[in-house]
């Protein structure tokens, strides 16, 4: 009997010893989290690397056990990539469960102030798992931009500059997706209404919207602005835009615009071709859709930069008024050696 109760007390002992570096194995705090916590698993990442790179940054105390619960729960065959949210004192079960489920924190996505989708997607490249040329090969597949209703001329108004939350390893395609939803989010009933009563359809407003940005970098300026575009849109008047003009030649730095320039053959020139030109020539912010919808109703024909360089601009009813105002400008890019 005595042997049969020692040999009783020692399974006792040895399953509690069991149970102890179960839970010391499983259920122990093993992650120490002084920064941010923000983990990245890239999408050719194995579970070596998994482990190394939490090890590296310091987040893991005993990485033995993390192993053995991680083989036990086989997270080895489960490694999903992704940005993960680390957490001071979070035990090996719990870690394991938040990277086999990849159970990631969504990306603030931001971009603003762009031209082109060959800047669009350099943005893109720093901000998520994706290739900068693998974005535009994407973002260039006429079948992909004929599928989402738009036309290669039309297809950079679909992007409106906003923050948006993107996984960080979302694929390019399911990315350019989820702007072409933004896209129709935007243009609710109430922007579709205003649209309407501009007579413009909610690309053309973008169009208007990416000329007038380049037009000025007074945001009081932007609805005035808009205002004398449609009013010569309405009057079957020649937009001659400047901005239209750099877009066609592919220039944006030029400071004064020549006769030699307004001569280019191509339907972005405003100063040849009545009407809004093909699509927007930029991503037009938000504000300065919203000025276009709510443009100020006024019976300016002209606008001309003013002669001090301020960036404000003078608002003409008639051509002589804006001729008297733009020799003031010449003469004075003349004073400055702009030619």
């Amino acid at each position: 009997m005595k042997i049969i109760a020692r040999t009783g007390i020692a399974l006792l002992l040895i399953a509690a010893v069991a149970g102890g570096l179960g839970y010391y194995f499983v259920c122990y705090p093993n992650t120490q989290v002084d920064d941010e916590g923000v983990f990245y698993i890239r999408e050719d990442d194995s579970f070596e690397n998994v482990m190394e790179n939490l090890q590296n940054n310091g987040y893991i105390k005993n990485s033995y056990t993390l192993r053995l619960v991680s083989r036990l729960k086989k997270y080895p065959e489960m490694v999903k990539s992704g940005r993960y949210r680390l957490k001071d004192g979070m035990n090996n079960n719990t870690l394991v469960n938040l990277l086999r489920s990849g159970n990631q924190e969504a990306v603030h996505f931001t971009f603003n102030n762009l031209r082109t989708l060959e800047q669009l997607a350099g943005v893109v490249s720093r901000q998520l798992e994706i290739d900068s040329l693998e974005f535009l090969e994407t973002a260039r597949r006429p079948d992909l931009q004929r599928e989402l209703g738009f036309t290669p001329e039309t297809f950079i108004g679909m992007f409106i500059p906003n923050t948006y939350q993107v996984y960080w390893n979302t694929k390019p395609e399911k990315l350019i997706r989820k702007m072409a939803e933004e896209y129709r989010k935007f243009w609710n009933d109430t922007r579709l209404a205003e649209a309407k009563k501009a007579g413009l359809s909610p690309m053309e407003v973008i169009t208007l919207a990416s000329i007038i940005e380049e037009e000025t970098v007074r945001p009081e300026e932007h609805p005035v602005i808009a205002g004398v575009y449609i009013n010569r849109l309405n009057k079957n008047i020649p937009l001659s835009a400047c901005p239209t003009l750099k877009f066609a030649l592919g220039d944006f730095t030029l400071k004064r615009i020549l006769n030699k320039h307004m001569e280019i053959e191509s339907p972005y020139n405003t100063y040849k071709n009545q009407g809004l030109p093909p699509g927007p020539i930029r991503m037009a912010s938000v504000n300065v859709i919203d000025a276009v919808l709510h443009y100020k109703k006024h019976d300016y024909l002209y606008f001309c930069a003013k002669s001090d360089f301020s960036g404000g601009h003078y608002f003409s009813k008639t051509l002589h008024q804006h001729n008297i105002y733009a020799k003031q400008y010449h003469r004075a890019l003349n004073q400055r050696k702009i030619y």
